[in-house]
């Protein structure tokens, strides 16, 4: 789409990220989960010794401070993408996301029981 014809689906696009009218249930829990990554990249960026409190990490030193704010702007971005997608009824990626978030469960166990 150029010119004036794009426009319309810029606005309605915006519209529907505003509204999210037609949201499913299954677009629903996509964007609250993209909201709870962005929450945490949040707490990462803004207070990394607090989110490495929390975590089994060794005290952080200067540099590791800059990697955990680095990867909580990863996150952020990864939170954002939930979030817009969950919003536009993004059907194929709210499928990606459902099957992905139900197979983690088993993969975390193992690596859980094997102490990884």
């Amino acid at each position: 789409m150029t010119g004036r014809h794009a426009m319309p689906w810029f606005r309605a696009t915006l519209h529907q990220l505003w509204t999210a009218e037609g949201q499913s249930r299954a677009s629903r829990s996509v964007e609250v989960f993209g909201w709870l990554i962005s929450a945490e990249a949040v707490v990462i960026v803004l207070a990394p010794h607090v989110a490495a409190s929390v975590l089994p990490l060794p005290a952080l030193v200067e540099q590791s401070v800059n990697y955990l704010r680095l990867a909580g702007v990863l996150a952020g971005g990864l939170g954002m993408l939930y979030v817009v997608s969950g919003r536009l009824n993004a059907e194929g990626f709210v499928f990606a996301s459902l099957l992905e978030r139900s197979l983690m469960i088993p993969v975390v166990a193992v690596l859980w029981s094997m102490s990884l």
